[in-house]
């Protein structure tokens, strides 16, 4: 049985634990909050490649490094909000985004090296998410065990959707908003106001939270269950690492062969130890449910999907094109913004139709903006000509989110609302990881040899380029300090080439070309990406045609109450 903090939470529902309206406002902000502090890293890309100078790969873990804990650690949070109370994950998730946003406004400025300045803002964002880890599966489970019919369920998962979709849009205006203050920080810098602003909320969010928010758990057939902690955790971690580091360290070398085999031997031991557990961290059995089975494939490719297609749309926006975070920010009002508009219809669908259909649908719009937005050129730099795509995503992003959500919770029983919304944010977690390590080591990759062929095939240019690295030989003292982080950003990768300016404007108001590589890596940028974005369509389509093989996972088959159910389906 799910149990209380308080009586009164029960009354009018036979005991059982009901959903409050105070609880759901602390669980709307603290998911808003997580998805905020996911989003923000998006619109400031730029920024940050401007100011701390990383190299392509450092870049791409600034970001991943957010999403490694949330996917490695949500089936373990999963559990201790089960045992323990889920209201005290959800004001402790909070509060590490508030330590991780603190560590990032105080990331030093440019008297330290770029390796020390990029480890501290990489550590930031691992701590922020181990506190979305903590906050994405609890919110989730709170909404399920306080829900006990149709209506109610359907409506407090879209509710929940729509507060993860409404953060991915308000992360990136906060960080295009906070791009426009020019006190505290210098030039580029910044990009730390964006910090400051997920600092306030996941303080406001960890105080509403331990005022309002009514403790809950279920603790029946739940343990700590520590060898299948530590085998999933570090199988996913070592996964995402070698998928990640891949593309930088090399596919072959040595340190990445050996993360992939200690992935597979982890997760093949955590295969293992869960089958032999009195009280598994994962109840395998729940897997012989076809409809969580399928769902749970489903929202790994459809989620890689649509984050290659979001992640692809930042890097183009604000990197490869230069446009300012707050003007980029508009693409993010289609992508999260919708969630809200569309809440009443959202909820209405998943009321009346099988899960299934929405999910198929959301999923199909969103592969078909991937295919749309490749067809865009880059060298169209206003937002009007991606409005289309990004309405597109922004429609099916709303429906996938609570669709995903709706299939995982309604297809196991109440008791083991932890346990789903666990896997489920698991899975979507993981998709989320991968979608930006895949496609960043893909277009990147591509790009990269683009380049080099272009340099190869091209004396003039390799001769530009020779003269552009032996400039800060011969330049004046007072110049040599920037001719050098210019040489160096041009060589970390495509992005750093594509980041510094082609030509440059002398005092007495002449133009003088500066950096041979800026068009050829801008092009080369604008094709890789484009790639990326049909690979992401292409995912989130194949995503939307498994659905059509899953089990019912319908409204009509849901656990509304404890009692026990069969997991064969």
């Amino acid at each position: 049985m799910v149990q209380i903090d308080s009586p009164k939470v029960a009354e009018g529902e036979g005991g059982r634990y009901t959903l409050t309206s105070g609880t759901l406002a602390a669980v709307v902000l603290a998911v808003c909050l997580a998805q905020m502090a996911l989003a923000v890293p998006s619109l400031i890309n730029g920024l940050i490649q401007q100011d701390l100078a990383p190299s392509s790969a450092q870049l791409t873990w600034i970001t991943d490094a957010f999403m490694l804990p949330v996917a490695a650690l949500e089936l373990g949070f999963g559990v201790f909000g089960d045992l323990f109370g889920r209201k005290r994950l959800l004001v402790g998730g909070a509060a590490l985004i508030a330590v991780g946003s603190t560590l990032a406004v105080l990331v030093p400025g440019s008297g330290y090296s770029t390796d020390t300045r990029v480890s501290l803002l990489i550590l930031a964002q691992l701590l922020s998410g181990i506190g979305a880890a903590a906050i994405f599966p609890t919110s989730l489970a709170m909404v399920a065990a306080g829900t006990h019919t149709t209506a109610t369920r359907a409506r407090g998962v879209a509710v929940w959707a729509a507060a993860l979709s409404i953060g991915g849009f308000l992360g990136p205006l906060l960080a295009g908003l906070s791009t426009k203050i020019h006190s505290g920080w210098a030039g580029n810098a910044n990009w730390r106001w964006a910090y400051v602003g997920v600092l306030v909320i996941a303080a406001v969010s960890a105080l509403l939270s331990l005022a309002i928010a009514r403790n809950s758990s279920s603790p029946e057939g739940r343990s700590l269950d520590w060898p299948g902690q530590i085998t999933s955790a570090l199988g996913l971690f070592a996964l995402l690492y070698a998928v990640i580091q891949g593309s930088e360290s090399g596919w072959g070398s040595p340190q990445i062969v050996i993360a992939f085999l200690a992935a597979a031997l982890l997760l093949a031991l955590f295969v293992f130890v869960e089958n032999r557990a009195d009280a598994p961290l994962l109840l395998l059995s729940v897997f012989k449910n076809r409809a969580f089975a399928v769902n749970s494939v489903v929202t790994v490719i459809g989620m890689f999907g649509f984050l290659a297609i979001m992640y692809s749309t930042s890097i183009r926006l604000t990197v490869v094109q230069g446009i300012s975070p707050l003007k980029a920010s508009v693409a993010y009002l289609f992508f999260g913004g919708i969630g809200l508009v569309q809440l009443p219809l959202t909820s209405k669908l998943l009321e009346r139709y099988n899960p299934r259909w929405v999910l198929f649908t959301g999923l199909a719009l969103i592969g078909s903006s991937g295919l749309w937005f490749a067809g865009v050129p880059t060298s169209d730099r206003t937002i009007t000509a991606i409005v289309g795509p990004l309405i597109l995503a922004g429609v099916g992003s709303a429906l996938a989110f609570a669709a995903i959500s709706a299939v995982a919770v309604n297809t196991l029983p109440n008791h083991l609302a932890g346990m789903a919304s666990g896997a489920t944010s698991t899975f979507r977690d993981l998709g989320f990881a991968l979608g930006p390590a895949i496609m960043g080591a893909v277009a990147l990759s591509k790009a990269a040899k683009e380049i080099a062929r272009n340099l190869a095939d091209n004396p003039s240019l390799s001769k530009a380029y020779a003269a552009f690295q032996a400039a800060p030989a011969h330049a004046p003292a007072d110049q040599k300090p920037q001719l050098e982080a210019a040489v160096h950003a041009v060589g970390s990768g495509p992005l750093g080439a594509n980041s510094v300016p082609g030509s440059i404007t002398s005092p007495d108001g002449h133009v003088i070309p500066f950096n041979p590589l800026k068009d050829v890596a801008f092009h080369a940028l604008s094709s890789s990406y484009s790639l990326a974005f049909v690979l992401g369509g292409v995912a989130a389509l194949v995503a939307a045609a498994l659905t059509l093989v899953g089990g019912p996972g319908g409204v009509d088959q849901a656990h509304l109450d404890d009692d026990p159910h069969t997991l064969d389906g």
